[in-house]
């Protein structure tokens, strides 16, 4: 600007501040930003007595420079630069003020706006939106309305102006990001918690279909499925659609739809795939596609048939080998004409196998793939617990690896009982300071269960209050004994068993008093007995010692 008398100056500067102060105010307090910058690039054009202004944001998702707000007699609302282009673009990549004095010889500028509006650029000057990450954009103004020229004093100007602006925008762009986080993981758990709905209820007693799926991230393309047909069989499928987000998930809604739809009516297998096949063909778009397992199991004939629509092969295990049931043709949604196998066999005791290539996909530490030869070493290695604790086992080990992709899990096999399945066998020394060894192990038993960390806490609390009342009372303190912790799963109940070989005891007189009764010590029976089910102390078999058993049922999700 042109030099100015003392106090014309000072005016100036006062004039500078009180617009400032105006500005920042009003960035800081708006509502809406957009209708403040616009109405904030009109003020700024008007206090650098410019005759037209313009703000440029960089678009995250293209990475150009777009106008978004401009001022003065041509609109170039949208306008799109690549950093390092022009004048704002040099700007930006920079993240330095640049002066223009004379627009018609600086290689800066950038005379194709001029040639396609008519509007004549003499001087400019631009001033970057900088934040602690860079440069967000850049504010520009054009030529002075006076005819003069812009100068150092006018660019110091223009930054003071610029830094309010962009620390409004920044901040507002921050705070949209996290509306949009808010937004997309409101979404996500909607569909999360939409499609386990869709799962079907798992069955207690001795319904032979188990089924289990592990999202890599919050919703899953893949599914499962298992019902009642009118004919007596029951019919089963599990599907892994291709893609991945929201829109795969809501693919698997509409497949697993029409696949039960399908399922409940179709003569077969094959046939089951074959007309599923036919409506994807028409119904699916950019190259998307659906992997598919179905079969019917007669449960009075002991008869299965599995049919499979480019699935990972299914395992029949008998205890001791593995037998592959390939793929019997194509996805689903590619070929409208393909034809479509199946495999009919006795099922017997064997247990069959079907999941998701997330369960071969799985890592371990050293960043190697499970592979089907590793799931089958799995699978061999709990072969001998009942299906459903064998399930749990299955899952409890692929979680501890690190997932890829979603892992869906389908087990096949007549219950053959309800054998309990051993979880601790521990025999320690009756003293005090014992216990914290054996409270480590039966918590990394109870982890294993999947226990939940509070109720694992609590009964790890009721097995060391009963340990210390042996230790006490039955036993008075003395050396040379030792008691015996047996952890079994039935089911879904935890049977906790403590033996010693001290006298035996009048189970009668073991009553637990109120907790709310305020007086010290006593409180290990009231609070086993607050947390268990069932509790009851007899004499040991032989005679010598006591037992004491505690029965405490897990209340488990109708989904995992």
């Amino acid at each position: 600007m042109n030099a100015a008398p003392p106090n014309a100056a000072f005016a100036g500067e006062r004039r500078a501040l009180g617009f400032l102060a105006e500005l920042s105010r009003g960035l800081a307090l708006s509502l809406d930003l957009d209708q403040t910058l616009r109405l904030a690039v009109t003020r700024i054009a008007e206090f650098m007595q410019a005759e037209a202004a313009s703000l440029f944001l960089i678009d995250p998702a293209s990475g150009l420079l777009e106008c978004r707000n401009c001022a003065g007699p041509v609109d170039i609302a949208g306008l799109k630069l690549a950093v390092g282009q022009g004048v704002v673009g040099r700007c930006v990549a920079e993240n330095a003020t640049q002066i223009v004095r004379d627009a018609r010889s600086d290689a800066r500028v950038n005379a194709r706006v001029d040639a396609e509006t008519g509007f004549v650029t003499r001087s400019i000057l631009c001033a970057p939106l900088a934040t602690a990450q860079g440069a967000i954009g850049a504010l520009e103004v054009i030529n002075r309305r006076d005819g003069g020229l812009f100068d150092e004093a006018d660019a110091e100007l223009l930054g003071l102006i610029a830094a309010p602006a962009a620390l409004a925008i920044h901040n507002a762009q921050l705070a949209a990001g996290l509306l949009e986080q808010q937004r997309i993981k409101r979404e996500l758990a909607l569909a999360r918690r939409m499609q386990k709905s869709l799962l079907p209820r798992r069955r207690r007693g001795d319904f032979p279909l188990l089924g289990v799926n592990l999202p890599a991230h919050e919703i899953s393309g893949d599914f499962y499925d298992y019902f009642d047909r009118a004919d007596g069989r029951l019919g089963f499928v599990i599907g892994d659609v291709s893609g991945k987000g929201l829109d795969a998930a809501f693919l698997m809604v509409r497949v697993g739809s029409l696949l039960r739809s399908a399922g409940k009516h179709a003569a077969s297998p094959a046939r089951w795939l074959a007309e599923v096949n036919a409506e994807l063909c028409g119904l699916l778009t950019d190259g998307r596609f659906v992997c598919a397992a179905v079969g019917m199991y007669d449960r009075a004939g002991g008869r299965v048939g599995v049919a499979s629509a480019g699935f990972p092969p299914a395992l029949l295990h008998d205890g001791a080998r593995f037998e592959e049931l390939a793929a019997t043709g194509p996805p689903l949604g590619i070929l409208a004409e393909a034809d479509y196998a199946e495999h009919e066999l006795e099922l017997g005791a064997r247990a069959l196998y079907l999941f998701s290539d997330g369960a071969t996909d799985v890592r371990a530490a050293a960043a190697d793939r499970l592979g089907s030869q590793g799931l089958r070493e799995l699978i061999a290695r709990h072969a001998a617990l009942a299906p459903e604790p064998r399930l749990r086992a299955l899952l409890g080990e692929l979680k501890r690896l690190r997932l890829v992709d979603d892992t869906t899990l389908l087990l096949l096999q007549e219950p053959a009982g309800s054998a309990a399945q051993t979880l601790l066998d521990l025999v320690f020394p009756a003293r005090a300071e014992q216990m914290r060894t054996v409270r480590a192990a039966l918590r990394a038993a109870l982890d294993a269960e999947e226990v939940a960390p509070e109720l694992r806490d609590r009964l790890v609390l009721a097995v060391d209050e009963a340990c210390t009342n042996i230790i006490r009372h039955a036993y008075c303190g003395g050396e040379g004994e030792t008691i015996a912790l047996h952890l079994a799963r039935e089911q879904d109940m935890l049977v906790f068993e403590l033996r010693d070989s001290a006298p035996p005891v009048d189970p009668g007189k073991l009553k637990p008093r109120d907790l709310a009764e305020c007086r010290p010590g006593g409180l290990g029976l009231p609070f086993i007995d607050a947390l268990m089910d069932e509790w009851q102390v007899s004499p040991a078999a032989d005679g010598k010692g006591n037992v004491l058993c505690m029965r405490k049922r897990l209340v488990v999700g109708e989904h995992e």
